[in-house]
């Protein structure tokens, strides 16, 4: 019976086929994390890249729309892709998930106006802003509770943009 241990002890077939069983399922829960932040930071990415687009066309207001509606069918368009006619898609996002803001500052100090014709006192440095902020919810593959995520397991994610307009 001893020799049968001692024989066992020292055989080595096989163990590599149990180290591997042993750390596969290491490897792929990393590997399916990493997929997951990468889904998360592309929607990050399209986000920013829909506020900075539609930002720019700040000053491509047609007829239509007024500003705060180009910039905001802008970013849906930009976020969502265009179908075939040429018409933006209506998911992911909606309407709702884009702000626009006006502001304005007089000598540095900040004020958060409705109204474009709102003017600062007499003799004080005007300058004008506008802001778009554009947001969606990300649901991760493996709902992990970090900070930041909600009880419906979404995270928001958002991104924002401005320009001087005078």
């Amino acid at each position: 019976m001893m020799q049968l241990f001692r024989r066992l002890r020292s055989d080595n077939r096989g163990a590599a086929i149990i180290e591997m069983a042993m750390v596969a399922p290491v490897l792929a829960l990393m590997t399916v994390g990493v997929v997951d932040i990468s889904n998360g930071f592309g929607r990050k990415l399209r986000l920013e890249q829909a506020a900075q687009r539609s930002i720019e066309k700040v000053m491509q207001t047609t007829g239509e729309l007024s500003v705060e509606g180009t910039i905001t069918q802008e970013a849906l368009c930009q976020y969502n892709g265009v179908n075939e006619d040429g018409e933006c898609n209506d998911a992911p996002i909606t309407e709702d998930n884009v702000t626009v803001t006006h502001r304005l500052e007089c000598n540095g100090v900040e004020k958060i106006v409705t109204e474009t014709d709102t003017d600062c006192a007499e003799g004080e440095t005007e300058s004008r802003w506008i802001q778009v902020r554009v947001w969606d919810d990300y649901a991760p593959l493996f709902p992990v509770h970090f900070s930041g995520i909600d009880a419906g397991n979404k995270y928001r994610i958002e991104a924002l943009a401005g320009m001087r307009t005078e």
